[in-house]
């Protein structure tokens, strides 16, 4: 919501534009009693109402509509200028104008609204689309950040979602080809089949071709979502409700469907992007039997955090056409709070790209916690 408050303020008219139009009218009526009335400048007088018309609403126009006639009339008056034609002439010109900076006006406000209706329906849809994840999931802490290339919108084709299941808490961010509605729609089946499978299937392989299917049946030909799953804690092998450290090394579990490589922060402040072994077709282009990708596990222990993204991010240049250096950027996510360090990322992302993004642009933090107890063994009971 903050964001949308930005936005909001963003568009307000600032003090200079709304003080525009009395100036003109000021600096009009001074030039025409100090030079005289063979200056010819009276009929600049519907400047007044012509600035008028750009900020604020109807009645501000009509107001000032009528305070630039009222100054041509009396000025008119002061010239001996009413009863000939230059006189008639400004008059028509200050009304003239006034009429069309009323409708340009209520035009103007007829179009805020509906962007503001527009706006209203895209943040609903953005928190159905994209609930907002946990802070806290297992034992990891989370943040996120999503930018849209939509301007207005601020939803498009980026995804991601946390849930915490009985096989570990399970996270997915991925990017689908194109933008727009047809992006939106995609990723909602994204969604909404991951977070089915997320709570089914005992394997991160086994979600992953879930997706598959049911972007089968979605997705025309070569369109394509790229993605990345991954699953904290010890895997199938330890139990449901085994969280990292509970009995085991923590580890992080990666699938990779040829999306950008996560890029993991140690506790020494070392980074590096953890690549897959090997190259994945993204979701949707699997051809009848071919293999997907395969999972490869990573150390993830107290003090580390890993960064998921989209190429929105990665992809993001400069002026000179540079690419964002993500890696050498790693120290901005020393906050301790995860929440500002995205922050921190993110507007340092905005720095350099020096303007709005060309892409979406989605950013989740994980960060494992060594605050979280872990569940106490299963007993049978004896009856």
């Amino acid at each position: 919501m903050e964001g949308h408050v930005s936005v909001v303020a963003a568009h307000r008219p600032s003090r200079v534009l709304k003080a525009i139009p009395y100036a003109v009218m000021v600096v009009v009526a001074v030039v025409d009693l100090t030079a005289g009335a063979g200056v010819g400048f009276l009929p600049l007088m519907s400047l007044g109402p012509a600035f008028a018309g750009l900020v604020g609403g109807w009645r501000r126009t009509a107001w000032i509509g009528s305070l630039a006639l009222a100054l041509t009339v009396g000025l008119g008056i002061y010239d001996d200028l009413l009863a000939h034609r230059r006189g008639i002439t400004a008059l028509v010109s200050v009304a003239g104008v006034t009429v069309a900076g009323l409708v340009a006006a209520v035009m103007r406000q007829q179009r805020e609204e509906e962007l503001a209706s527009v706006r209203s329906i895209a943040e609903v849809a953005q928190r159905v689309l994209l609930r907002p994840v946990p802070l806290a999931a297992g034992s990891l802490r989370v943040a996120v950040s999503y930018t849209s290339a939509v301007a207005d919108a601020r939803i498009g084709g980026d995804l991601y979602e946390v849930v915490a299941t009985p096989y570990g808490v399970r996270t997915i961010v991925g990017d689908v080809q194109g933008k727009g509605l047809e992006a939106v729609e995609t990723a909602a089946v994204v969604l909404g089949a991951f977070r089915e499978a997320a709570y089914d299937e005992p394997t991160l392989t086994a979600v992953g071709e879930r997706l598959e299917h049911a972007l089968e049946r979605h997705l025309t030909a070569e369109k394509f979502v790229t993605a990345v799953l991954a699953e904290s804690g010890s895997g199938p092998e330890s139990g449901p409700g085994a969280g990292p450290g509970c009995g085991s090394e923590p580890s992080m579990t990666l699938l990779n469907y040829g999306h950008p490589a996560p890029l993991v922060v140690r506790r020494d402040g070392t980074a590096a992007f953890l690549a897959p072994p090997e190259r994945a077709l993204p979701l949707g282009l699997a051809l009848h039997g071919t293999k997907g990708p395969h999972p490869h596990t990573v150390d993830f222990a107290a003090g580390d955090q890993m960064l998921f993204y989209t190429d929105g991010v990665s992809e993001a240049r400069d002026a000179e056409d540079r690419f964002y250096p993500l890696e050498q950027r790693a120290a901005l996510l020393r906050d301790p709070d995860p929440e500002a360090a995205v922050e921190a990322l993110r507007q340092d992302l905005v720095a350099h790209t020096q303007g709005p993004p060309h892409d979406d642009a989605a950013m989740l933090l994980v960060r494992y916690r060594s605050d979280e107890p872990c569940p106490p063994p299963a007993t049978d009971t004896v009856r």
